[in-house]
């Protein structure tokens, strides 16, 4: 598949998202369902995950009636398993429960890695229910970054990571990394994008760091990013990027032509995909639902034979039609014209350009897609 947000919804596919919630620490600037002190709870938690697939595969098994389901669940043209980090539990274990997904034989598969976890061992592991593709957590190449973001690993588990990537044979991986901590310099951030490419990493994810209530960074208000740096930093990996080959189809990722992230193309679609475990969100024709946040009481509820969704909302048509376009905006795909009125086009100026029939976020436009997003209509 040619990578668009405007394919049609059969050509793009079906998704599935696995929330996999346990971490071996927390990250300063996490806000994600993640729990640091629930080991014990990671075997059952992956036992009642392939149980909770199943049931969905095969609706008519489920013995709990409180819950409507939207029918058996498509093959997955995509799947993407994150968290939390799913290479801190048992990979044997993970791969049991994952193997229960329905899904195409060209599937992308994808996996999320802490790097100091990845070897060719575990990597082996995950090929053999076609797992073809991973996401590192690199987020820095310096040291005293990533000690500031509260990250554990080292610059040089990553480069092992990659060697063990190649090692076995991955078809594409991601490399993630994020600017805008405390203490970190633009030649600091240049030297990471610079070491993504020397990497090679056919896909990259560069974030601007964000404050998250709840957070440890939330509390520290000295550590908070600056817009202006982080305007600057998200120009210099542009740069580099866009010269060393990489194509930006969405705000915040970048790829080699060809190793697009297929399921972005659902969710940035306004697509179908099912989610499991805690905390995962699912949306299938328009119903939008998520599962409760704890693995806790995710298993007690999968063991009782009860659904584990906490709850949900229906979206009509006018609401379904201004999130796609909203969605589709931070693409390179843009938006048809008549999303936006020619007025605020013009007084847009250099935000956005018109290809073809698309209005489309030139890189100004892209540090400021939220105040365009206001003008859309649907």
């Amino acid at each position: 598949m040619t990578w668009s947000t405007r394919a049609p919804a059969a050509e793009i596919g079906f998704g599935v998202y696995v929330h996999v919630p346990f971490c071996a620490s927390k990250c300063d600037y996490c806000a994600f369902a993640t729990f640091t002190d629930r080991s014990h709870l990671e075997s059952q938690y992956l036992r009642a995950l392939r149980t909770e697939i199943e049931r969905a595969s095969n609706p008519a098994s489920s013995s709990d009636s409180s819950q409507s389901t939207p029918g058996p669940l498509p093959l997955a043209s995509a799947v993407f398993v994150g968290g939390g980090t799913p290479s801190h539990v048992n990979p044997h274990e993970l791969v049991h429960a994952l193997d229960a997904i329905p899904r195409r034989v060209d599937a992308e598969f994808t996996v999320e890695c802490n790097p100091d976890d990845v070897t060719a061992e575990l990597l082996g592991v995950y090929r053999s229910i076609g797992v073809n593709r991973v996401s590192i957590g690199m987020q820095s190449a310096s040291p005293h970054v990533l000690a500031a973001l509260g990250r554990t690993h080292s610059p040089d588990s990553v480069a092992r990571a990659v060697q063990a990537v190649r090692e076995v044979g991955l078809a594409t991986f991601n490399l993630d990394i994020i600017y805008g901590g405390v203490g970190e310099s633009l030649n600091d951030w240049v030297a990471t994008v610079q070491q993504v490419v020397a990497l090679g990493a056919p896909h990259v994810s560069a974030y601007g760091l964000t404050v998250e209530a709840g957070t440890v960074l939330a509390d520290d208000a000295s550590r908070h990013p600056d817009d202006d740096d982080q305007a600057d930093k998200y120009d210099a990996v542009d740069d580099i990027l866009t010269a060393a080959g990489y194509v930006n189809y969405e705000i915040s990722n970048w790829a080699k032509p060809g190793h697009e992230c297929k399921l972005n193309a659902i969710y940035w679609s306004g697509g179908n995909y099912a989610g499991f475990g805690c905390a995962a969100h699912a949306h299938r024709d328009g119903r939008r639902s998520w599962n409760v946040r704890t693995p806790d009481r995710y298993i007690e509820l999968i063991e009782a034979g009860r659904s584990a969704e906490s709850s949900c909302e229906d979206l009509d048509s006018a609401t379904r039609s201004l999130e796609r376009l909203q969605l589709q905006l931070r693409t390179r795909d843009g938006v048809p014209t008549a999303a936006l009125d020619a007025v605020d086009v013009e007084e847009m100026g250099e935000l956005v350009q018109r290809i073809d029939d698309r209005l489309v976020l030139t890189r100004a436009g892209r540090l400021l897609a939220n105040e365009v997003s206001l003008r859309l209509r649907g």
